[in-house]
């Protein structure tokens, strides 16, 4: 039987344990698609996707198009004769490249289809407060994430979970299932079935203006979008004009004090609390714009913050 011919497409740090997973169960790997090389970190250095630092170091051939609607990139795919395309964290296919694997392309996406479907589904997921998500493979169709789903796997989103516990746990659990679905596709054992619509939500990409803290909102809705969007692109507040990005919170069993309204803060020794629609947030851990990310007692210890001022 001949070795199965697997084109993986990835970019981000999700993708990197389904490419291992693949390569260490001995498919042909004839390409790694990838994005191009950007500006990354604090220094906005030229660097290579995380898929791409785990190609080389495997001496994969990799292919970075600027274009995926370009007819070269499709004659390049389509000369290097894959007989199936597996899709991770990568950008949106054309049907023209989809299309050629004669078993079809498969994607990888971080939550229980139709449930989710978008660019963000874990941050949507913990931000709107769900207890279950977990991990989906389906084939490529034209809308995005409404193709056949193959296979999905369930994990708890755990009280102590943000973005990126769940997110590195959902990469090695989805990496699990894309090799299962490849195993099943090569056997001509998959079973597709198609999504109910009906079921469907959205988990559209996060932009700055997603990330405002409101202050007037229920503690457990505020700690939720604080830890959906922790440690990237982080939740944020502002005071005197100056942006705080807070990290990690918890609802605090203290009383604040007669009156004490919404955005007002009551700062203690080595805690800082701030006022909801209900019971107080205690902030763990935040960062100053410009600053290390730090727990709060050492943040008090160099900014200057009273009780009775205001998170904007």
């Amino acid at each position: 039987m001949a070795i199965l011919r697997i084109m993986f497409m990835g970019t981000a740090s999700f993708a990197v344990p389904s490419l291992a997973i693949l390569a260490e169960n001995g498919y042909a790997i004839p390409a790694v698609v990838t994005g191009p090389e950007r500006p990354r970190g604090r220094g906005r250095k030229m660097s290579p996707t995380p898929v791409k630092e785990l190609a080389v170091a495997r001496g994969l051939h990799v292919l970075q198009p600027e274009k995926l609607k370009d007819q070269a990139f499709a004659g390049e795919v389509r000369s290097l004769d894959p007989d199936l395309i597996v899709v991770v964290a990568y950008r949106i296919l054309p049907p023209e490249v989809f299309s050629i694997p004669r078993l079809g392309s498969i994607n990888l996406h971080a939550s229980l289809l139709p449930r989710y479907r978008g660019a963000a589904p874990i941050n949507r997921a913990i931000m709107n407060g769900e207890v279950e998500t977990g991990v989906t493979t389906f084939f490529l169709e034209e809308s995005v994430d409404t193709g056949s789903v193959l296979l999905q796997a369930r994990t708890p989103i755990l009280p102590g979970d943000d973005a990126g516990t769940l997110h590195d746990r959902l990469a090695d659990v989805g990496a699990e299932i894309v090799l299962h679905t490849v195993r099943l596709i090569e056997q001509g054992k998959a079973v597709p079935r198609l999504q109910d619509p009906a079921l469907a939500s959205p988990a559209p990409k996060i932009f700055k203006e997603d990330c405002r803290i409101n202050w007037h909102t229920p503690s457990e809705q505020i700690r939720n979008h604080i830890r959906g969007l922790s440690p990237s692109p982080a939740a944020f507040t502002t005071h005197d004009g100056r942006v705080l990005k807070l990290f990690r919170v918890r609802i605090a069993t203290e009383s604040l004090a007669p009156g004490i309204m919404p955005g007002i803060v009551d700062v203690r020794k080595d805690a800082l609390l701030v006022g909801t629609a209900d019971d107080p947030i205690e902030i763990e851990e935040l960062q100053q714009e410009g600053k290390n990310r730090m727990a709060a007692g050492d943040f008090l210890r160099g900014y200057r913050i009273s009780p009775g001022d205001r998170f904007e």
